[in-house]
């Protein structure tokens, strides 16, 4: 995966060394280089990236002499790394690279002319923002972060890496713990700021949902005055988000959803297969249009987009005309039909991350979703993580979501999902198992032509080795692969 931002010319620097030497204060060990990107992982780092050397997880300075093999201009470093360092290559020692990161951020969004936009909430964010990059690309240059970057390093980072001739800024903003989002939306300084949903999502670290709620609304105190708040009207917690943006930003707002009071209002939805058919009133403005990617769960995220859209004074028409190119990316309901040792079925791979209400939405599209022929409707869940002492309750509630979509088989996999999994009616009890990798030869055993699977769970419950065992086992020629290593 390249660092490079897509809007940033070959023969343009997304950095000078002036500009570099300016936002850090720093003497640099020897002459720097322009920058072409910068990178905190020396495995995917191209040649011109400055490497930041982070202590997070893995301390950054065992990897300088890698970065520099593989072309770094220069390294970002601790001060007391300097001398161990020397003779690599230009070193630019500070106080915490971290705080030197956060540095060329702030120097980045002064220096550019973008309009930045910031996405957070309990679901959908990673695809608000990736629709929200499709639709402003179709106006001028977009720059987005890429994956999910939307912690303490990767919001740093993706503002760091804004190309100075970009339009568009489009920043993901995350938390799971009280405190995260109001540090980095300051950072951002977004002009729009969009909340998608608030759930209960990573309770185990909060006190209640509306501790919850007051966290995802401090995305609105870094909006300066002038911004614009986009709040989900259906939301329960509507009235607090409202009254934080109003009292801490004094911003402007816009309210999406179904309710006949929402600025961008829901009329109606016809849901397909592979994409759905919307009509909304926008700020008065009736627009019909295709959202690519399928799903109810979705159809609010374009509502948000569109809200985007007309807080910038876009035209609306071919805003709402681009969002028929979005296509939903691997892991978050990518669907693909998988054809081997002689049968054919219909993959659909959430398998990036889970909480109840994402799972709840996974078993509507996994519904919604027609089999062919005598095939079947089949569920594999994993747990989902980071729900607390309620866990075991929230696991057992998911049978219910089973039962009302009439979904045909389940495949579970964890301990917390034993609660959904004994919940069940046994015709629709397929096979438990401790750890995700023990499914996937049940399932292929099971598989017959005509079927829908949806593969959905916690990260760390790797329910992608079950869909990448899938995509390998029945795709063209791999009919002698074996399933399992």
């Amino acid at each position: 995966m390249t660092h490079r931002p897509a809007s940033t010319s070959a023969s343009q620097p997304l950095w000078t060394a002036d500009q570099i030497l300016k936002a850090l204060g720093v003497t640099p060990t020897a002459a720097l280089p322009d920058m072409t990107g910068v990178s905190i992982d020396s495995r995917s780092l191209v040649p011109g990236d400055l490497f930041v050397a982070l202590q997070d997880v893995r301390d950054g300075h065992d990897f300088v002499e890698a970065a520099f093999a593989k072309g770094a201009a220069a390294a970002l470093i601790a001060q007391t790394h300097q001398a161990k360092l020397a003779g690599l290559g230009p070193l630019l020692p500070v106080k915490d690279p971290l705080q030197g990161l956060r540095a060329l951020a702030a120097a980045r969004r002064a220096q550019a002319q973008a309009k930045r936009l910031a996405v957070s909430g309990s679901v959908g964010k990673t695809g608000t923002k990736e629709a929200l990059r499709v639709m402003l690309s179709t106006f001028g240059p977009t720059h987005a972060a890429v994956a999910s970057f939307n912690n303490h390093l990767g919001v740093p980072l993706t503002l760091a890496r804004l190309p100075l001739d970009a339009a568009f800024g489009v920043f993901e903003v995350g938390t799971n713990h009280p405190g995260e989002i109001a540090p980095l939306t300051q950072l951002v300084n977004p002009h729009i700021a969009v909340l998608t949903t608030v759930e209960k999502v990573h309770i185990e670290n909060f006190a209640s949902p509306e501790a919850i709620a007051d966290e995802k609304a401090t995305l609105y105190g870094g909006l300066p005055q002038g911004g614009v708040a986009i709040i989900p009207r259906d939301n329960r917690h509507y009235e607090r988000l409202r009254a934080y943006a109003q009292t801490e930003s004094g911003c402007s707002i816009l309210t999406f959803g179904a309710a006949t009071d929402a600025d961008i209002q829901l009329l109606d939805v016809t849901l397909f297969p592979e994409f759905s058919q919307i009509r909304a009133r926008v700020c008065g403005k009736v627009l019909d249009y295709r959202f690519g990617a399928p799903g109810q769960h979705l159809v609010g995220n374009s509502l948000a987009v569109l809200g985007c859209a007309a807080a910038l004074g876009l035209d609306l028409n071919q805003a709402a005309d681009s969002l028929a190119q979005i296509r939903p990316p691997q892991g978050r309901g990518e669907r693909v039909v998988l054809r081997g040792q002689g049968i054919t079925f219909t993959l659909l791979d959430e398998s990036y991350n889970a909480n109840p209400a994402s799972m709840r939405a996974a078993l509507a599209l996994l519904a919604q979703t027609p089999v062919a022929g005598a095939g079947r409707h089949i569920a594999v869940m994993g747990d989902m993580l980071e729900l607390g002492t309620e866990a075991p309750m929230l696991h057992q509630s998911m049978a219910e979501s089973v039962g009302e979509h009439k979904i045909d088989h389940v495949f579970a996999a964890g301990a917390l999902m034993r609660h959904m999994f004994e919940a069940l009616p046994a015709q629709c009890q397929a096979v438990w198992h401790p750890n995700a990798q023990d499914l996937i030869a049940p399932l292929c055993a099971t598989l017959k032509t005509g079927d829908v699977v949806m593969v959905k769970g916690s990260f760390s419950a790797r329910m992608g080795d079950v869909v990448a065992a899938l995509k390998a086992a029945y795709s063209d020629g791999a009919a002698m692969r074996p399933l399992v290593k």
